[in-house]
């Protein structure tokens, strides 16, 4: 039997009217059957999971959600005998109530495990058989989870009150960076690409003015390219300066943009592990100035 091809994400308009509503970044999507207490069986949606919440919906096409679910006092997960082929079935235990969760084939089952658990420990899960690549994307939703965090977390009195701390420290908390962002130019930039191609393929760096970005991209076509786009800050919002210009909200979603119009293939270069987050990166090619740069993209 060939396998099931996973489930194509939701078009772009629909996209940005869903973040728009749940002002959470997205992390995972796909059919989930559900059951909750209140339900009399599984129901069916298409379901996205968005900080630590999962929202439901009724099909791939509609922008409101029907229904949520907050998992960040997840107790844990709990998984369930299964007598049907090409599925899992998983129990989320919370404080006051446990929703069960069927999945339409094994690996996507394996998935949904793997970046509930993610979200909710702030760690990636040993336990789920998950190829190399998908790994990878969990670590990076871990990076960008725990900056959420840090956003989302209410600043203590004694924080505006210490006059000790430093103007950049303070910036730094209100205003986290994607993890693939560095102070490269843009030659530096297309170096670190081609020499750690293993570690991903998309940069984002300083423009040429105050409050300007840039993304620098490789592909792999018939052979290696290079490309640079321009991300324009206009007032809270980024504008990608492509054939019809995209504006978004913040440079999590800018990211997020490449990589779902991709369809993955371009993924943010994260040199950074959990063992070494907030330590300066040493890679080859980059240069230890910490300075704009001045080109074209």
């Amino acid at each position: 039997m060939l396998a099931k091809k996973p489930p194509k994400p939701a078009p772009r308009r629909i996209f940005q009217e869903r973040l728009k509503i749940t002002a959470l970044p997205l992390y995972f999507e796909g059919f989930l059957l559900v059951k909750r207490p209140e339900y009399q069986e599984f129901k069916h949606y298409w379901t996205e999971l968005r900080g630590t919440t999962l929202f439901f919906y009724i099909d791939k096409k509609s922008t409101i959600y029907i229904d949520k679910l907050d998992m960040i006092d997840l107790t844990c997960l709990t998984d369930q005998n299964s007598t049907e082929q090409d599925g899992a079935k998983f129990t989320l235990v919370l404080p006051k109530e446990e929703v069960q969760l069927k999945t339409e084939n094994t690996e996507s089952g394996e998935e949904w495990r793997g970046f509930i658990l993610t979200v909710t420990e702030l760690s990636v899960p040993q336990h789920v058989s998950l190829l190399p690549g998908q790994v990878i994307r969990l670590h990076e939703v871990l990076e960008r989870e725990k900056k959420r965090r840090i956003e989302t977390k209410p600043l203590p009195s004694t924080f505006v009150e210490n006059k000790q701390e430093t103007i950049e420290d303070y910036m730094g908390v209100l205003n986290p960076m994607p993890a693939c962002f560095y102070t490269v130019s843009r030659k530096e930039a297309t170096e670190i690409l081609e020499k750690n191609p293993s570690l991903g393929n998309m940069i984002l760096r300083p423009g040429s003015n105050s409050g300007n970005y840039s993304i620098t991209i490789r592909q792999e076509t018939d052979m290696p390219r290079i490309k640079h786009y321009k991300v324009m800050g206009i007032g809270k919002n980024y504008t990608i300066e492509l054939e019809k210009p995209v504006t978004l909200p913040n440079l999590f979603s800018v990211i997020d943009y490449f990589v779902k119009e991709t369809r993955g293939n371009l993924r943010p270069f994260i040199y950074s592990t959990d063992e070494n987050i907030g330590k300066e990166p040493k890679i080859e090619g980059r240069s230890d100035r910490l300075k704009k740069y001045p080109d074209n993209a």
